[in-house]
């Protein structure tokens, strides 16, 4: 009988046959120079650059690469990230853990060759083509000979005896991040959520004038756009496939497609904004929320956006401003006084929107969280003495840790008697609604 401590290293991932027919057609047949920008991404990633900043770089670099290639690069690079550590645990099962391959170079070239021929299931062949000497990613010193020798071999790897050790190894997430995520999913659907996690996400949209999803649908499908109707949103579409030709459409550049996650418009959503009401959303970052409140108050309402950073709230200013949206202002302190709700999208760990995050699963600790939880807590704290009876706070994270959600509001209440929680709280879990995971709670101070 097998150890059922033992799993091989394809049976590991676990990857079901959409997962792997979406593997095949982002992946393709990259070419050396693809795989090197990828390879030099990860490298700079590791050493402490942001993802989005890592791959712009090593694209910069290459100029000649075309469409395909440029998306392959991306997508490669978030990939070693996703599964870090259960490719460290391939390399270690292998016999060339990170200890033996000191150069970041060998590391990610040997991480890169395993994703290949493990996950993506490309022929150690093929591999060999993309990776072989005399190739551009330099310092190397790991041989064809080794890396081929490897790419041959099957191995068994150890993944621990708990539940959430094996998943946390399977699925390759520090294991005091999975720990946290199994004590909220829910129950039997701790797997899917990892998973979920791990899946490149598609692309959702916000549909303006509000009303003309419907109608805008069969106008884009008959142009060869394809795209639906997201469930439960009348204003939501969904880009499942992969491709951003979208992008060069009349309808982005008139702004009638506003790229936003299904689970941010639901937490928008949650505002229950209508024509006339003024409205504050008080981490505004780059007003994909703004928007979003800006065409459900209409012109005869107000919309007040204010950001601790003005970096991000210029993008916010420019995008209200290119669409003529003259009752969105953006004062130096927000009007809270004025509101009737409060949208509070509030910094966090982003735990729920790794799937464009990866990189962040290793520069997260529990030690940031506890300092996000103080912000947090500060924030609800300092707005509620300056709301007028009958408002609404509108309390929201992209995380799906109960220290940031949940936590956050019993503490609140306690400390606040003044306000009642208005209704059911959300939880957008990433496996059931396609996108990000996402939190939700109103907060409504007492007449």
């Amino acid at each position: 009988m097998a150890d059922p401590k033992k799993t091989s290293d394809v049976e590991s991932v676990e990857a079901d046959e959409a997962f792997n027919a979406e593997l095949g057609h982002v992946v393709g047949r990259p070419s050396r120079q693809a795989a090197a920008a990828a390879i030099e991404a990860h490298v700079a990633s590791l050493k402490g650059k942001p993802m989005r900043g890592s791959i712009s770089e090593a694209l910069f670099s290459r100029p000649k690469l075309g469409g395909k290639e440029r998306r392959f690069v991306a997508f490669a690079a978030r990939e070693l990230a996703r599964h870090l550590r259960w490719l460290e645990l391939s390399a270690k099962a292998h016999g060339w853990p990170s200890s033996k391959l000191q150069l970041p170079e060998d590391q990610a070239i040997m991480r890169y060759s395993l994703w290949r021929r493990e996950i993506t299931k490309a022929t150690a062949a093929r591999v060999m083509i993309e990776i072989a000497l005399p190739g551009p990613v330099r310092p190397r010193s790991i041989p064809d000979a080794v890396v081929a020798a490897e790419l041959s071999r099957t191995v068994e790897i150890e993944l621990g005896i708990t539940e959430v050790d094996r998943a946390a190894n399977k699925h390759s997430f520090p294991t005091w991040m999975a720990q946290a995520i199994y004590d909220v999913a829910p129950k039997g659907e701790f797997d899917q959520v990892l998973l979920a996690l791990n899946r490149e996400p598609s692309l959702s949209f916000h549909v303006r004038p509000l009303g003309t999803r419907d109608e805008l649908v069969k106008t884009l499908n008959a142009e060869g756009y394809a795209l639906e109707a997201a469930e439960d949103l009348p204003n939501g579409l969904r880009h499942p496939h992969e491709g951003r030709a979208i992008f060069d459409s009349r309808w982005v550049k008139e702004g009638r497609l506003q790229v936003m996650d299904v689970g941010s418009q639901m937490l928008a959503s949650m505002c229950r904004a209508t024509p006339g009401m003024i409205v504050v959303d008080y981490c505004a970052g780059a007003g994909g929320k703004t928007l979003f409140l800006a065409d459900a108050v209409g012109p005869e309402g107000r919309v007040y956006a204010w950001d601790l950073s003005a970096k991000r709230l210029s993008e916010a200013k420019s995008r209200a401003h290119a669409l003529k949206m003259r009752h969105v202002s953006f004062p130096a302190e927000p009007r809270v006084d004025l509101a009737e709700v409060v949208l509070v999208d509030a910094p966090c760990s982003g735990v729920g929107t790794l799937a464009r995050e990866p990189d962040q699963k290793w520069k997260l600790t529990p030690k940031k969280v506890e300092e996000l939880n103080v912000v947090q807590a500060k924030i609800l704290n300092d707005l509620a003495p300056r709301l007028k009876p009958g408002a609404v706070i509108v309390y929201g994270t992209c995380s799906l840790l109960r220290s940031e959600n949940e936590a956050i509001v019993e503490a609140f209440l306690k400390t606040q008697p003044d306000f009642t929680l208005d209704g059911e709280m959300l939880r957008v879990w990433p496996h059931r609604i396609e996108g990000g995971g996402f939190f939700g709670a109103r907060l409504k101070k007492n007449v």
